[in-house]
């Protein structure tokens, strides 16, 4: 078979001018997408040009259309909104505004436009690319530009990438924006919950979505809220008594606080808008609960980025340009996407349309359609939220006689408590009998197993760490022991959350004075994860880790690099390290071995972060993911404890390969893997998996710094329809 692998050294963009332009409301993340499409566009050949304050910039021109250079996007990656600025333009919108900015393009040559912004945004672009081939005969006809400049400017190729916090775009998982807003809320829902505790209040949150309720249905998740209202889903008539009662019985349960989250679209069944003083109102005549509201508002869309919309933009905006590069006149305007962990392109017109189809869903009345076109991911959100906040009374749980035991092993890690939480709570949904185990394997041999209810584990979302305790003892010396506590308390399934040292809560940024370099270490095992992702997150110069060896040549080639960077306007470099890259590279000689040949040039300082990694509150995407992923896992058991039960014997006879399965989300899925199987895919003297996906993801990095390498693009260029995209994404979270 011929080698169709496909790398970036053979795509040029040489003789390639690219616009970027930010448009409609800002959110965070906009500036890592704007840097990588500077950066990579440059690194390829192509010239690249900010088109400052969006479209309207585009329709004025002048000093509005400038070219970028690898420096000026240096330092915008930690900062919020978009330096390049955003404007809503009415000009645009008319025929004349739309061809004063094709001329103002063909004046400089460009012919590619990366538009990063909302459904509006896209859609007036992909307007302008069909009309584009009218705008130049009329300019030609004019006389403002000649049948030549017209033939070589023929073609207008636009590539979207979605920045907006409401995360209301279809054909995407996340859109840039939306991460960092859960943040800004998730921050505050904590900060409040400390003083709702200490008066026993009641506290309303409005929270930004208009049309769409991810937001609100997110954050409810994450903090574990009694109530939330969404547009999508409309609550039954009579819920007002419902959430009244469901209020009272938690504080009947010594629970001194509730959280209600309304998104500001919210409505009821009558499409009548539900507002945050019609709850506080409904709260105090029924109840007399001292009530408070909270509107969040812009704070929403303010602060530094999350690790997760740098990492998410850049990658986009890399993307971004590759598409540019392979377009022919025939290529349709397309968005990248996330789809589980991979970027992709999706036509534009088919997510817009989509998109749109929710909204007449909703305004039609159709709400369970109106779920289920939002997407898969919206979807399980929303059926995890119910299955976990509204507890059945015992007469309408289902009967089970099993007995499901959870406990976390190895190393603490932020969002443990989440996936206890929702394990207990669906186990108890499912009609098990659930026990906790503390201390591990350690606490399991020595008997440490108790009942727990669903009352238990309220609050236990944002709480760093592990609740039930975890050691990283074995179990293999006290398999005995193990074997005659299951006896004892008639175990018959086990959930094990941990496993080889897992965190994905830190992903260190740092920006420092002119003329300094920081060498960082990360945590990881021998895992180079976090110093890779983080390192993509943070702009940094250079990423030493495990499963890329590296020797003194390279060192002093990263030594040089910064050299030559610091005689630029950029003057500051960040290194990072994972723990264990080397035995002998280590960070003091590493730190030792920069500052002597930087001398003249540039100081060090270097930090080792230590626990600090694992400490902490867990990020909205942990408690999200954690709460999803065990509410996955206890459906499963439940599943497969009935499928394995013996009714003759009375008991669960379990042997076959898919008994004791690790859940874990594989490229676009969550998949339920045989544990037997992944015994040939790992090292277990190194306690990592042979193959790492995000390995892909450090050619990115050396680019995004600047370092000329080899990329495998192989898996870039395919156009996906949005039908198919969601056929496959049976199983995504």
């Amino acid at each position: 078979m011929p080698d169709t692998k496909k790398f970036i050294e053979n795509l040029s963009g040489a003789g390639k001018c690219i616009g970027v332009l930010t448009s409609g409301g800002d959110a965070q993340g906009m500036n890592a997408a704007v840097r990588a499409v500077v950066r990579m566009g440059i690194y390829v050949g192509a010239k690249v040009y900010f088109i400052h304050e969006g479209y309207q910039g585009m329709v004025d021109g002048g000093d509005n259309i400038k070219e970028a250079s690898w420096e000026s996007v240096s330092s915008m990656l930690q900062v919020g909104g978009t330096v390049i600025g955003s404007a809503r333009c009415k000009d645009f919108r008319t025929h004349e505004g739309r061809l004063r900015a094709a001329l103002n393009l063909v004046q400089r040559g460009i012919t590619n436009l990366c538009v990063i912004g909302g459904d509006g945004s896209l859609t007036g672009a992909n307007l302008f690319r069909e009309e584009w081939s009218g705008l130049l005969d009329e300019l030609v006809q004019s006389g403002e530009i000649s049948e030549e400049a017209s033939q070589i400017h023929s073609a207008l190729h636009i590539v979207g990438m979605v920045g907006s916090i409401d995360n209301d775009f279809c054909g995407t998982d996340m859109t840039i924006g939306t991460d960092s807003a859960l943040h800004r809320i998730i921050e505050v829902v904590d900060a409040i919950m400390t003083t709702a505790q200490s008066h026993q209040r009641t506290f309303v949150l409005e929270v930004m979505g208009r049309h769409c309720g991810y937001l609100a249905l997110v954050s409810a998740l994450a903090c574990g809220a009694d109530w939330v209202l969404i547009p999508e889903m409309p609550p039954k008539d009579g819920w007002e008594e419902q959430m009244c009662y469901k209020l009272s019985e938690n504080r009947a349960d010594k629970k001194r606080l509730n959280i209600i989250i309304v998104a500001e679209g919210a409505i009821d069944q009558s499409n009548k808008p539900i507002t945050t003083e019609l709850i506080k109102d409904l709260v105090v005549r029924c109840l007399g609960f001292d009530t408070r509201v909270t509107i969040l508002g812009h704070v929403q869309r303010g602060g530094t980025p999350s690790a997760f919309d740098r990492i998410l933009a850049s990658r986009m905006g890399v993307e971004a340009v590759l598409a540019l590069l392979e377009a022919s006149p025939g290529t349709p305007a397309c968005v990248v996407s996330l789809c589980g962990n991979q970027a992709v392109r999706v036509p534009l017109m088919e997510c817009v349309q989509m998109t749109q189809e929710v909204q007449k869903a909703m305004d039609e009345k159709r709400f369970e359609e109106a779920v289920r076109l939002r997407g898969r991911s919206f979807e399980n959100n929303l059926n995890t939220y119910k299955l976990l906040s509204h507890r059945k009374i015992d007469s309408e749980l289902p009967h089970s006689s099993f007995n499901v035991a959870v406990l976390n092993v190895g190393a603490p890690a932020a969002g443990m408590n989440a996936a206890v939480r929702s394990a207990v709570r669906v186990g108890i949904t499912e009609g098990h009998t659930m026990f906790a185990v503390s201390d591990g394997f350690e606490g399991f041999y020595k008997g440490q197993i108790k009942e727990i209810k669903w009352g238990d584990v309220g609050g236990w979302t944002g709480q760093g760490g592990s609740l039930l305790g975890t050691k990283r003892t074995l179990p293999a010396k006290h398999i005995d022991k193990i074997a005659e506590q299951m006896r004892i308390h008639n175990i018959n399934a086990l959930l094990v959350i941990g496993g080889f040292e897992t965190c994905d809560r830190i992903k260190q940024s740092a920006s420092g004075t002119k003329r300094r370099v920081f060498i960082i270490e990360t945590m990881g095992g021998y895992c180079g994860y976090l110093a890779t992702v983080g390192g993509l997150a943070a702009g940094a110069d250079a990423a030493y880790i495990y499963e890329e060896p590296f020797d003194i040549r390279e060192l002093q080639s990263n030594v040089e690099h910064l050299t030559e960077k610091m005689k630029t306007s950029i003057q500051r470099g960040l290194v990072l390290r994972n723990e264990n890259c080397s035995e002998n590279y280590t960070t003091d000689f590493i730190y030792q071995l920069y500052n002597e040949e930087g001398k003249g040039v540039f100081d060090c300082r270097k930090n080792v972060l230590g626990h600090m990694q694992q400490g902490g509150a867990p990020s909205p995407f942990d408690r999200n993911f954690g709460t999803k992923i065990a509410a996955k896992a206890m459906q499963w058991i439940s599943k497969k404890l009935k499928e394995f039960y013996r009714e003759d014997e009375g008991r669960v006879f379990a042997n076959t390969e898919d008994s004791a399965c690790l859940l874990g989300m594989r490229r676009r899925a969550l998949v339920f893997q045989p544990v037997i199987q992944l015994k040939d895919e790992t090292d277990f003297v190194h306690r990592i998996p042979k193959e790492q996906w995000w390995l892909r993801l450090r050619p990115l990095m050396k680019i995004l710094a600047k370092y000329k390498t080899s990329y495998d693009v192989s898996d870039s260029g395919q156009l996906e329809h949005i039908v198919r995209l969601r056929a496959k994404d049976i199983s995504a979270i």
